[in-house]
């Protein structure tokens, strides 16, 4: 389970599995606790399926079992939080981008729709009610890797056109308000002191965008520094490929 979607894919692999009574992740250490009745053959054969290399470690009575409580209204409202920051910034960095000509931008835009996506899924994580997100992620999925290929497309035109060189101001200013935006997501999760494997998730992607965010930050004085147009096109590829890459593993959500 290095990546978020990975939890993702194996709830939605199991969820109409009515044998199962609960799943608990532990994501550093890649090990997955199922909570089940009957024998595990069905629930092995399907996770088996995802060709994440799975073994059986061991199945044994869990005598005095009860379900984990949670806070699922608590949960559900830092979620809508992280998710409204990500798409506000999704907006703005594409307007942005376009505006100030910087492919870097726009890039870094589609990362933050991807959150966005993510961010929509736990949501369907929270509580438990994970049956309407297959057909979620396959038109979230498509929508993205879409937009992705337009990207691609621009940045070749770019790179054998004559376009103008980006607004670097605008790159760093933006690029420093979304790092700032991305800062504040960490601090709600982190602050939650959450241990369900969404939440986990979550962090992990939001640490992956503050990344990012240096990374186009760095274009921008880049492109000052050079006078030219071509740290901007390198950073944005790179990010275009990231963002496909995440937009293919959110389409395997619906498989």
């Amino acid at each position: 389970m290095d990546c978020p979607s990975e939890e993702q894919m194996i709830r939605m692999k199991l969820v109409d599995l009515t044998n199962i009574n609960s799943l608990d992740f532990d994501i550093p250490n890649r090990q997955l606790t199922v909570f089940h009745t009957d024998n595990h053959d069905q629930i092995f054969k399907r996770l088996d399926n995802l060709k994440f290399d799975t073994s059986l470690i061991d199945s044994v009575l869990a005598d005095n079992y009860t379900s984990a409580t949670d806070n699922t209204a608590k949960e559900r409202k830092l979620l809508w939080q992280v998710l409204a920051i990500n798409f506000f910034f999704f907006v703005l960095e594409l307007t942005t981008g376009f505006i100030s000509n910087s492919m870097g931008l726009v890039a870094d835009s589609l990362d933050m729709l991807a959150d966005s996506i993510v961010y929509g899924l736990a949501l369907f994580a929270v509580g438990g009610a994970m049956t309407r997100k297959k057909n979620i992620a396959k038109s979230a999925g498509y929508f993205q890797l879409t937009l992705t290929v337009f990207g691609f497309f621009e940045v070749i035109r770019r790179f054998i056109g004559t376009e103008n060189d980006p607004a670097f101001q605008t790159m760093v200013t933006i690029s420093i308000l979304a790092l700032i935006g991305n800062g504040l997501s960490l601090y709600l999760l982190q602050k939650s002191k959450s241990k369900e494997a969404h939440m986990q998730a979550s962090m992990i992607f939001t640490s992956n965008d503050i990344i990012a965010n240096l990374g186009v930050i760095v274009a921008g004085g880049l492109v000052y520094l050079t006078n030219s147009k071509y740290p901007d096109l390198i950073v944005g590829t790179i990010m275009f490929f990231i963002v496909g890459q995440g937009a293919l593993k959110i389409l395997n959500l619906s498989k």
